[in-house]
């Protein structure tokens, strides 16, 4: 008989898994509070920072980097097995620094990427304003702005990533059930079980597998009392706004300190973010989505003619080190997690997913998942 697994979440990483566990002949069970496919990873940008597994030795940037590594083969043999295409792009990125804080910063940045053997170098506006004319007027005669290329950024459409997803896990027989409250988790010899309820529903229904893994984001703490997870992700609420043009201004993603520009092939450009600690409360505000507004118009002027289609927000999962956790729980033979990845699960999914699968199957693996364990973000309960 096939080993069997539930996952708990069905956001990019609890896809990602479900994926690559399946295609090991796991028979797998994505339950989801919502939708599987939605939530915090649909409302992300789905922006990849350049890394390189080669040459890292820090722990989030080897994961970085094999993730990174991992990223065309996958959105390659996604677009094979589901016809849906990612969005995935080698398109590389801008650093514009406007302020000395940012100068200062990039300037790190770039000597550390160039010990990593990650090319990115500083450059002239003359040169930014030529490669991208759109930006040109805000570019051209600034005595304060500063620029850097760095040819390795992507970028992924992550609502079609998470499409592709969950459409390669149901051709693999991944059994989807959406709108499903977990109430409770058991460990017993041999298996692991899960009670829940369905929205709508009076019954409970109980879902039984060999392993569980827990992959809710920023609910993971919420699962179960019996994971000690209560206190180890906080909320962090992000804010996104969209504009579509008759054809994309930017050729390449446009950072400028946190903030950033994202054109797509079709035309659609998304303008971020912001870092709000405002607990469990979803939704975008007035303040935050006019800054983000005037940010957008004042470094592409071509903005003004585009339509503002819609504004999203989402909650990022962030542990107190901001390392994700993946691995087993402490104490328990057949409960994993996989969550905690704050700005980075969309970047992180393949390694991620790729890392814990070889765990769960005794595989030696590319990736040290101890730097990650789950028993470090435990909530330790004294007597």
């Amino acid at each position: 008989m096939k080993p069997t697994a539930t996952i708990v979440g069905g956001g990019v990483i609890g896809l990602s898994l479900a994926w690559e566990l399946a295609r090991r002949t796991y028979d797998v069970t994505i339950v989801d509070r919502d939708r599987a496919g939605h939530a915090t990873s649909w409302a992300a940008v789905g922006i990849l920072p350049p890394a390189n597994f080669d040459t890292a030795t820090d722990p989030l940037d080897r994961l970085r980097g094999y993730s990174h590594q991992l990223f065309p083969e996958w959105a390659e043999m996604l677009q094979q097995s589901t016809n849906v295409d990612t969005g995935f792009r080698r398109c590389g990125g801008w650093y514009l620094a406007d302020t000395p804080g940012e100068r200062a910063a990039m300037i790190g940045m770039t000597a550390y990427w160039n010990d990593l053997e990650i090319q990115c170098e500083q450059v002239d506006l003359a040169d930014v304003a030529w490669r991208e004319k759109a930006i040109s007027k805000w570019t051209l005669g600034r005595k304060d702005l500063s620029a850097w290329w760095t040819p390795d950024e992507c970028q992924v459409r992550s609502p079609d990533f998470l499409s592709a997803l969950k459409l390669a896990c149901l051709k693999r027989g991944v059994k989807v059930v959406d709108q499903f409250e977990v109430r409770e988790l058991n460990e017993r010899p041999g298996h692991v079980s899960i009670l829940g309820q369905r929205e709508g529903s009076e019954n409970f229904d109980e879902i039984n597998a060999d392993v569980l893994v827990v992959c809710a984001g920023p609910w993971t703490g919420k699962i179960a009392a019996g994971l000690n997870l209560e206190e180890s992700i906080v909320p962090i609420r992000g804010q996104v706004l969209m504009f579509k043009s008759d054809s994309p201004p930017l050729g390449a993603v446009v950072n400028v300190g946190n903030r950033y520009l994202v054109s797509r092939d079709d035309g659609h450009t998304l303008v971020g973010s912001c870092e709000e600690e405002v607990g469990w409360q979803l939704g975008t505000t007035d303040a935050v989505l006019d800054r983000l507004r005037r940010f957008a118009k004042d470094v592409c002027p071509e903005l003004n003619n585009a339509t503002e289609v819609k504004s999203w927000s989402g909650l990022r999962p962030m542990t107190f080190d901001g390392f994700p956790m993946i691995g087993p729980v402490p104490d328990m033979q057949r409960v994993f997690v996989a969550s905690g990845h704050y700005r980075s699960g969309i970047h992180l999914a393949p390694a991620t997913a790729v890392a814990l699968a070889d765990a769960m199957t005794g595989q030696s693996g590319a990736i040290d998942l101890q730097p990650f364990s789950v028993g470090k973000q435990q909530t330790k309960h004294t007597p």
